[in-house]
């Protein structure tokens, strides 16, 4: 799927290890491994729990949206933006923070997988 360049977009290089990270993958994937620290709503739940997200997020800051492989997270950020927020997504998702060695945690914390 491809979004064009009306979606903000970010590479997993870009980000601090200290910057706001949404997740937003089902249940399952987010079980089996995800960035240690992130927020976990899942695109199915979003909006329903929309508020959860601005009491987390950072008043002056960027959310970083991410899924499996930027897809989902897309969509998330295009609406966040609409939402007057200031969103990026994550380009290559879950996959790419991954592939840049970056860690992944189950969510008991030990090595996780993505899925």
């Amino acid at each position: 799927m491809v979004f064009g360049s009306q979606v903000p977009t970010v590479g997993v290089d870009e980000l601090a290890g200290d910057d706001f990270l949404l997740d937003v993958r089902e249940d399952d994937e987010w079980q089996a491994g995800h960035a240690a620290g992130a927020l976990h709503l899942p695109m199915s739940e979003f909006v329903a729990r929309y508020g959860e997200l601005t009491e987390a997020a950072p008043q002056d800051g960027r959310v970083n949206v991410i899924c499996r492989s930027g897809g989902r997270s897309a969509q998330v950020t295009m609406y966040l933006g609409q939402q007057g927020i200031d969103a990026v997504n994550v380009a290559g998702g879950m996959e790419a923070w991954a592939a840049a060695g970056r860690p992944v945690v189950d969510d008991k914390g030990q090595p996780g997988t993505v899925v």
